[in-house]
């Protein structure tokens, strides 16, 4: 089998495999939990394999990623070469999205950062959509390899979890005869951690979008209306 790792996003994404792996049931899950023509905001939006059906859903996006290889792949969507803990666009969005495990960086001050420009790009009526891996996933029960439904498979290896809950994995994927391999370094979160973290950032949980709860929609925290003078307590 070929094996093209070619360009690697700083976070040692492959390029070329993220811009052909298939981008599933995700982009109608979040085209359901979310108005009709809402424009987003996509944080870490990769080769577009989300962008481009999202679009064709009806909605604008305006992708960001640090890696301009990635970006390089995007053409219907306006793109944003930055680290999301840096962007400042000066405008917000009805959606912002804060996917591929993102909130589970071993970091997580960086991880409050992300959410911080979550919620200054997100209008006071939108929505966050946050992705994680399932609370209590144990990778050690898991198998090994699992052939996806376009033929494509995914292989783990090297798992190892510290004391700290820090994971890391190597994923093999082999996708139409070619190979490539990734790097993995993730601290799951838990649902108590994710609250106080979105509570940091002025946001708070909205609702589970799936009963695995690793897809949730937060919004930006609800402010009592300020009481006039005379009024009764």
């Amino acid at each position: 089998m070929k094996n093209p790792q070619g360009p690697t996003a700083p976070d040692g994404s492959p390029v070329e495999l993220f811009q052909r792996l298939p981008a599933g049931p995700v982009p109608q899950l979040i085209h359901d939990a979310i108005p009709d023509g809402a424009n987003i905001l996509e944080l870490g939006a990769g080769a577009g394999r989300i962008t481009r059906p999202l679009i064709g859903l009806g909605h604008e996006v305006v992708a960001v990623d640090e890696s301009p290889d990635m970006l390089a792949y995007i053409h219907a969507a306006q793109t944003v070469q930055c680290r999301i803990e840096e962007l400042a666009l000066g405008r917000r969005f009805d959606v912002v999205l804060l996917m591929s495990h993102l909130i589970e960086n071993p970091d997580r001050e960086l991880c409050r950062k992300f959410l911080t420009t979550c919620r200054a790009h997100v209008t006071d009526s939108g929505c966050v959509l946050v992705q994680r891996d399932p609370p209590g996933r144990n990778y050690r029960a898991e198998p090994l390899q699992r052939t996806m439904p376009d033929g494509s498979t995914i292989h783990m290896r090297d798992l190892d979890q510290s004391a700290s809950g820090v994971v890391s994995f190597t994923l093999d994927y082999q996708v139409d005869g070619s190979t490539w391999s990734q790097a993995v370094l993730t601290r799951p979160i838990s649902d108590t951690s994710l609250e106080d973290m979105l509570a940091a950032a002025d946001l708070e949980i909205d609702s589970y979008l799936t009963p695995s709860r690793t897809w949730i929609r937060a919004r930006p925290c609800l402010r009592d209306e300020p009481r006039e003078a005379g009024n009764p307590v």
